[in-house]
């Protein structure tokens, strides 16, 4: 058999699709391997190069296998699709995996450690909670709503509701007051689980130099300064704030053709656990201002006095995000901008 320069490898829960080919692209293998299969196959192969779509379970695929002597490669999906040709299937995906790997203008993802991969889940957790509880207090409000009791949105409106029932339950069915009282029973159980996981992220927080001085930024708390620190890669790998910006996707979409430049929306192609945090950060810190006032001549104040709130979040949640970036390459607190007369 030809030596084999690159492996795409089509991942999968049972059946993994291989496609070895040489430095030139041809072919010298396809094969089909089950699960208990594939670390025997690479164990067997020379060392060359294996690439794999940084899915579900690629990053501890790629432990293994690097673990074995290979060069691991993680492609997003999004720049395998167009060397998919034609059919889709699995032969076709390992192909299009291996031909996107060569590209000499490729970017690929880091091969994430296992304690890169734990630190995420705490996020991923609060938020599923937290979906939960905003799902349980949506259908609370609306049950409610149609028995004629009613209350303000949000989270610290719901003992409002519980006080209502309370006072209403003789006029209400029983069985709404017991499935009401069912409902405030999960909320506050969830409300004391958020609460504990709120208090590990804070606990985590305050042990980094890095998150300590991400929070000196208005609009960053620990709940973001986590997550830019665990989700994010090492700011060095960043030639400038813009180039993180949008890695995180927080910098307009381009339609330019022609030499005339066309500016969109954000691209929203990114890392969507701390863009959404920046853009809660910014919009409080936008409602703040809007109440209390901006510091006359600022950029806060200038955007706000001619653009909606929420195109002056987006675009104070880019400047954040160069500001977070400039501070850890600088190892700098955050420094308050000076108005401009």
């Amino acid at each position: 058999m030809d030596p084999i320069a690159i492996v795409g490898l089509d991942l999968a829960k049972r059946v993994f699709q291989v496609h070895g080919a040489r430095g030139d692209g041809s072919v010298v293998l396809r094969k089909k391997l089950s699960r208990p299969q594939v670390l025997t196959f690479f164990a067997k192969l020379p060392a060359c190069v294996v690439a794999m779509e940084a899915c579900a379970s690629a990053h501890e695929w790629g432990r293994a296998i690097r673990g074995l002597g290979h060069e691991v490669r993680l492609i997003p999906p999004v720049y395998v699709k167009p060397f998919l040709k034609r059919q889709k299937n699995d032969a076709a995906d390992a192909e299009a995996i291996a031909e996107a790997a060569l590209r000499p203008t490729m970017r690929f993802v880091a091969v994430k450690s296992e304690s890169q991969q734990a630190r995420p889940m705490i996020f991923r957790t609060r938020d599923l909670l937290v979906r939960q509880r905003t799902q349980l207090i949506n259908a609370l409000r609306g049950h409610l709503a149609e028995h004629g009791v009613v209350a303000p949105q949000g989270v610290t409106n719901v003992q409002q509701l519980a006080a209502a029932v309370d006072e209403v339950a003789t006029s209400l069915d029983p069985l709404v007051v017991d499935l009401s009282r069912l409902y405030h029973d999960q909320i506050h159980d969830l409300d004391a689980r958020i609460s504990d996981l709120e208090k590990r992220i804070l606990k985590e927080a305050r042990r980094t130099g890095v998150t300590a001085r991400l929070m000196t930024m208005p609009g960053i708390g620990p709940v973001t300064a986590m997550a830019i620190e665990t989700f994010a890669p090492p700011m060095e790998t960043f030639k400038r704030g813009r180039d993180f910006a949008a890695w995180l996707g927080l910098v307009p979409r381009q339609f330019s053709s022609g030499g005339k430049p066309v500016l969109g929306r954000v691209s929203k192609m990114g890392q969507r656990d701390i863009r959404r945090l920046l853009i809660i950060g910014a919009m409080t810190v936008v409602r703040w201002s809007t109440r209390k006032g901006a510091p006359a001549g600022s950029w806060l104040a200038r955007m706000l006095a001619r653009k909606p709130r929420l195109v002056v979040a987006i675009a104070l949640a880019n400047k954040m995000a160069r500001a977070a970036w400039a501070m850890l390459t600088k190892n700098e607190d955050f420094k308050v901008p000076v108005p401009t007369a």
